[in-house]
């Protein structure tokens, strides 16, 4: 990657990216959970790796660090997709389905 001035032009080129790579998906679930997937596996990897090593060595610093996450927007979280939704989805769409073949 080029030479960024600041962090937060690297973060905004990262969203960028991202977006548009979801966006290149269109409607391919395949395509769309190879993505959410990446990024699960970056968001561990970071977290593993890089972010718990760099956590602060004394119960002190440890508590004001956490403290600062809770007040500036909590803990970084890759949500699962959840199968009930899933199936409340594939049920309304059934029900749709139905409901356009019987001429309602």
């Amino acid at each position: 990657m080029p030479e960024y001035e600041n962090f937060e032009d690297t973060l905004q080129t990262l969203r960028s990216l991202v977006d548009k790579a979801a966006q290149d998906c269109g409607q391919d679930c395949d395509r769309l959970l190879a993505l959410l997937r990446t990024l699960e596996q970056l968001h561990r990897r970071i977290r593993t790796e890089q972010f718990e090593p760099a956590l602060p060595n004394t119960r002190k610093g440890l508590y004001g660090f956490l403290r600062d996450i809770e007040e500036s927007g909590g803990w970084p979280y890759i949500e699962r997709g959840k199968l009930q939704v899933l199936m409340k989805y594939l049920l309304s769409e059934e029900n749709s389905t139905e409901e356009k073949e019987l001429g309602r």
